[in-house]
């Protein structure tokens, strides 16, 4: 029922006003001590509790008597202001009621979704925190194993990171090799990584990166080209790395290890890449500007891909927070690269008249200098740029950010090392001279190519490795026409799919309920290295787009770890926090802080070689 302005005043006048009609009316204000009995006595006859549909009509609450007195109008207020803030309770407890329901109903959807799905923002909260989280891979990993495997991610209405998480083997086959011309890596993945890499063979489609690929993969298989890696990985590692570890042990410094992998792998790649030596692991470790600025560039790169398009570009255009940076680190990455190029045109014109000198060359950026585009003009200098940097970043990150995480998981696997070291000493052990007792020095020993190529256990531990880090942890690809996965996931063009490869390791449907334990004997047959499908072990990607530099980069790294592990015993500084950086590739975000010790052969490697002196 609906009860009027002036049932109200009559309710009032009534409860203000004693039975015995000759006294005199109790006055508020001469007895304030009534005051809170007679404001209860009113509310509950203006809402009785036996009609609970009671309404009040708020308009005429303020419908009162011109000639009522000052007495009469105190209680009237009053109550007039109670019954419009409760009112406004009303409006506050739906306000509440409804928030509560999209709540129980959004997180809901984290059953079917994997996330809770929240009005207009979709999944954006809990992407914010994960990445707000110690190990943002790991929380992505825990969602794709809730959801077997794959999860559609919806984000805002506003935002272009919606797509598909997967990291089911059976889909990573179909996109990267099956259904490969459906599954390029599109036009949002070259916008968002063009300030960086351009239209290098990262980021590159079609045509483009048709040529690129071949002729890389020329170069890559050429004898000259193996040999020119080989030798500058050998007087990198003796000439450079292993003194920059000796003068550690004799100062009784700890190392940061993984800056030095960084210089190391830095120092090899701008020698086959550009064919110039920038000195990152002389003595005094120097400051090499662009190689903070190339690992800054990344880092912000990556940062693109979990921020809405529309916030990152406006970003960039206010130079504001990692944008900034990118701009920055890109000037340089370009003042480095364009001065190695013009450095090589005129050499190249200084040695065109001597046909011996320009076929000593076998560098990238010469090959390519010498090459035509479709127009039959030479490459621009910008073409030649995004040639150099995408190699770079495929040859510097990945090896040494693989040589880190494999320190670290030796540092807690001891039993790994000691297994590493017995394979060392053993194929050390069939040498000829060693087998004649000759005399031999452990310092000056050079590991052989072919010795490397045996060494299986190794191979294993380094592969183990990649398989709990991958140095690139996720990649993309963007759906041409709608397709639908092996999996029964629906593709609408124009999909971003994403392929979680870090998650991959960690998944018991790949690689059983021990799939996060670091152990290297799930490599071996037989004593003998065994490597997976591409579309398991994606650590090298696969298919069409398998990874040019596999055979180099496990080269590279064993010869390293092998000739590091069998002089030294290196132990991670105590309490030093290790997790994974936000960036293209799987840098520690602390670096990795060792302390090295040399040991003792006489001792410690007799009991692997068993040699009777």
């Amino acid at each position: 029922m609906i009860i009027s302005a002036h049932q109200i005043i009559t309710l009032c006048e009534k409860t203000c006003t004693p039975r015995n009609t000759n006294a005199t009316p109790y006055n508020t204000h001469d007895h304030p001590d009534q005051t809170n009995y007679i404001h209860m006595h009113a509310c509950s006859l203006i809402f009785p509790q036996n009609h609970p549909n009671t309404m009040i009509n708020p308009g005429n609450l303020m419908t009162f008597s011109s000639s009522s007195s000052s007495d009469e109008l105190a209680p009237r207020n009053l109550i007039s202001r109670r019954l419009f803030f409760l009112q406004h309770i009303q409006i506050l407890e739906l306000f509440l009621a409804s928030f509560v329901f999209v709540a129980i109903h959004s997180l809901r959807q984290k059953k079917v979704h994997g996330l809770p799905v929240w009005p207009v923002l979709g999944m954006l909260p809990s992407l914010i925190s994960g990445l707000r989280s110690t190990n943002m891979f790991d929380w992505l990993t825990d969602i794709l194993c809730r959801q077997n495997g794959t999860f559609k991610f919806k984000c805002s209405l506003f935002s272009s990171l919606n797509g598909v998480v997967t990291a089911d083997p059976r889909n990573l086959e179909y996109l990267l090799k099956s259904k490969f011309p459906n599954f390029p890596k599109g036009p949002y993945f070259r916008d968002t990584v063009h300030d960086l890499l351009g239209i290098g063979i990262f980021s590159a489609d079609d045509e483009t990166w048709q040529r690129q690929r071949k002729t890389a993969s020329i170069e890559f298989h050429s004898a000259k080209f193996r040999q020119l890696t080989t030798e500058s990985l050998l007087e990198l590692v003796h000439s450079r790395l292993l003194p920059v570890l000796e003068n550690s042990i004799q100062q009784s410094l700890p190392i940061d290890l993984q800056d030095i992998l960084l210089r190391l792998t830095f120092d090899n790649v701008c020698m086959i890449a550009f064919g110039v030596d920038p000195g990152c692991l002389s003595p005094g470790l120097p400051e090499i500007p662009f190689a903070r600025a190339f690992e800054d560039a990344t880092e912000a790169t990556f940062q693109r891909f979990v921020t809405p398009t529309c916030i990152w570009k406006a970003m960039r255009y206010f130079k504001l927070g990692a944008e900034k940076t990118l701009e920055t680190s890109i000037k340089e990455v370009d003042k480095f690269a364009d001065d190695v190029i013009q450095t090589r045109r005129k050499e190249l014109s200084l040695q065109s008249s001597d046909e011996d000198k320009m076929k000593q060359r076998s560098d990238l950026l010469t090959v390519f200098m010498g090459m035509k585009d479709e127009q039959g003009q030479p490459f621009s200098d910008k073409f030649l740029r995004d040639i150099c940097v995408n190699f770079i970043l495929a040859g510097r990150d990945t090896s040494s950010v693989a040589l880190s995480w494999f320190f670290w998981l030796l540092d807690k696997n001891p039993a790994v090392e000691e297994c590493i070291l017995a394979e060392t000493c053993r194929i050390l052990a069939e040498r000829e001279e060693l087998k004649r007792g000759d005399q031999w020095e452990s310092n000056s020993l050079i590991f052989r190519p072919d010795e490397i190529k045996k060494m299986d256990y190794l191979q294993a531990a380094l592969s183990e490795a990649l398989r709990l880090y991958p140095s690139v942890p996720v990649d993309h690809k963007e759906v041409v026409e709608d397709d639908v996965f092996p999996d029964g996931t629906v593709l609408k063009r124009g999909t971003k799919v994403i392929y979680a490869i870090y998650a991959m390791g960690r998944m018991e449907s790949i690689w059983g309920a021990d799939c996060k334990e670091y152990k290297p004997e799930r490599w071996l047959r037989d004593g003998k290295f065994m490597s997976e499908s591409a579309y398991k072990f994606t650590a090298f990607n696969g298919g069409p787009r398998l990874c040019l530099g596999k055979d180099f980069a496990y080269y590279q790294m064993k010869f390293a770890a092998a000739s590091v592990i069998f002089r030294y015993h290196v132990k991670v500084v105590k309490d030093h926090p290790v997790e994974p950086k936000l960036a293209l590739t799987m840098y520690m975000k602390h670096g990795l802080k060792v302390t090295l010790y040399r040991r003792d052969h006489e001792l410690e490697l007799q009991k692997y070689l068993k040699i009777n002196k």
